[in-house]
Protein backbone atom coordinates (compact mmCIF):
# COMPACT_ATOMS: atom_id res chain seq x y z
CA UNK A 1 0.00 0.00 0.00
CA UNK A 2 1.28 3.41 -1.03
CA UNK A 3 0.48 6.24 1.49
CA UNK A 4 0.99 9.52 -0.56
CA UNK A 5 1.89 11.65 2.39
CA UNK A 6 4.58 9.80 2.93
CA UNK A 7 7.66 11.13 1.92
CA UNK A 8 11.41 9.87 2.27
CA UNK A 9 13.83 11.14 4.85
CA UNK A 10 16.19 13.34 3.00
CA UNK A 11 19.44 12.37 2.53
CA UNK A 12 22.26 13.52 4.91
CA UNK A 13 23.86 16.80 3.24
CA UNK A 14 27.41 15.70 2.71
CA UNK A 15 30.41 17.45 3.65
CA UNK A 16 32.48 19.55 0.93
CA UNK A 17 35.85 21.00 0.48
CA UNK A 18 35.32 24.28 -0.80
CA UNK A 19 37.64 26.09 0.87
CA UNK A 20 41.08 25.63 2.20
CA UNK A 21 41.18 25.58 6.19
CA UNK A 22 44.37 26.49 8.00
CA UNK A 23 44.58 26.18 12.07
CA UNK A 24 41.51 23.86 12.40
CA UNK A 25 40.85 20.54 10.78
CA UNK A 26 37.16 20.16 13.12
CA UNK A 27 35.68 22.66 10.72
CA UNK A 28 33.18 20.65 8.28
CA UNK A 29 31.68 22.39 5.02
CA UNK A 30 28.09 22.01 3.70
CA UNK A 31 26.48 23.34 0.49
CA UNK A 32 22.71 24.74 0.56
CA UNK A 33 22.28 25.80 -2.71
CA UNK A 34 24.74 28.98 -2.86
CA UNK A 35 25.45 29.11 0.89
CA UNK A 36 28.28 27.55 2.31
CA UNK A 37 27.73 26.48 6.00
CA UNK A 38 30.99 26.11 7.98
CA UNK A 39 29.78 24.13 10.42
CA UNK A 40 31.79 25.02 13.73
CA UNK A 41 29.75 22.79 16.41
CA UNK A 42 33.26 20.62 17.45
CA UNK A 43 35.18 23.73 18.08
CA UNK A 44 35.48 24.89 21.66
CA UNK A 45 37.79 27.18 23.92
CA UNK A 46 39.76 29.60 21.95
CA UNK A 47 41.48 29.30 18.04
CA UNK A 48 41.76 31.03 15.11
CA UNK A 49 41.18 29.37 11.49
CA UNK A 50 42.43 30.79 7.67
CA UNK A 51 40.06 30.16 5.04
CA UNK A 52 41.38 30.48 1.33
CA UNK A 53 39.23 30.15 -1.96
CA UNK A 54 41.14 28.63 -4.39
CA UNK A 55 38.52 28.94 -6.94
CA UNK A 56 36.28 32.06 -5.52
CA UNK A 57 33.98 32.56 -2.99
CA UNK A 58 31.24 31.18 -2.36
CA UNK A 59 28.03 33.83 -2.85
CA UNK A 60 27.11 33.40 1.05
CA UNK A 61 28.67 32.48 4.30
CA UNK A 62 27.33 30.88 7.61
CA UNK A 63 28.74 29.20 10.50
CA UNK A 64 27.02 26.79 12.90
CA UNK A 65 28.24 27.08 16.32
CA UNK A 66 27.00 25.18 20.02
CA UNK A 67 26.11 27.50 21.97
CA UNK A 68 28.47 27.43 25.21
CA UNK A 69 31.47 26.62 23.27
CA UNK A 70 32.46 29.79 22.99
CA UNK A 71 30.85 32.91 23.89
CA UNK A 72 32.13 35.19 20.52
CA UNK A 73 33.27 34.25 16.59
CA UNK A 74 35.15 37.10 15.27
CA UNK A 75 35.03 37.12 11.36
CA UNK A 76 37.69 38.96 9.36
CA UNK A 77 37.57 39.90 5.96
CA UNK A 78 36.79 43.44 4.02
CA UNK A 79 35.15 44.04 7.58
CA UNK A 80 35.01 42.48 10.96
CA UNK A 81 31.94 41.12 12.15
CA UNK A 82 31.79 40.23 15.59
CA UNK A 83 28.99 37.43 16.48
CA UNK A 84 27.93 37.01 19.86
CA UNK A 85 27.20 33.39 20.83
CA UNK A 86 24.23 31.98 23.20
CA UNK A 87 25.62 30.36 26.41
CA UNK A 88 22.58 27.61 26.01
CA UNK A 89 20.28 25.78 23.62
CA UNK A 90 20.79 24.36 20.02
CA UNK A 91 23.02 24.75 17.26
CA UNK A 92 22.71 28.06 16.06
CA UNK A 93 23.63 29.64 12.45
CA UNK A 94 25.18 32.62 12.02
CA UNK A 95 25.10 34.64 8.71
CA UNK A 96 27.65 36.58 6.96
CA UNK A 97 26.45 39.96 6.49
CA UNK A 98 26.34 40.60 2.13
CA UNK A 99 29.51 42.79 1.80
CA UNK A 100 31.64 41.29 4.45
CA UNK A 101 33.84 40.38 1.63
CA UNK A 102 34.16 40.40 -1.87
CA UNK A 103 35.52 38.46 -4.54
CA UNK A 104 38.94 38.93 -4.51
CA UNK A 105 39.64 38.77 -0.69
CA UNK A 106 42.82 36.73 -0.39
CA UNK A 107 41.07 35.06 2.98
CA UNK A 108 39.27 35.66 5.57
CA UNK A 109 40.19 34.78 9.11
CA UNK A 110 37.73 33.50 12.15
CA UNK A 111 38.74 33.60 15.56
CA UNK A 112 36.68 32.47 18.13
CA UNK A 113 37.20 32.73 22.16
CA UNK A 114 35.17 32.70 25.41
CA UNK A 115 34.18 35.81 27.23
CA UNK A 116 35.78 38.92 27.09
CA UNK A 117 38.26 37.10 25.01
CA UNK A 118 38.33 38.96 21.71
CA UNK A 119 39.27 43.26 21.54
CA UNK A 120 36.89 45.65 20.24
Amino acid sequence: MHWPWRHPTPAAPQPVQALSVEGSTAILQFWDRNTLLLDLTALSGEGEASLHAAHGWPVRLEFKVQPGSMAQLEVRALARTVFEVPSQGKPVVLKLAAGAYVGDTPQITIRWSGAGGLER
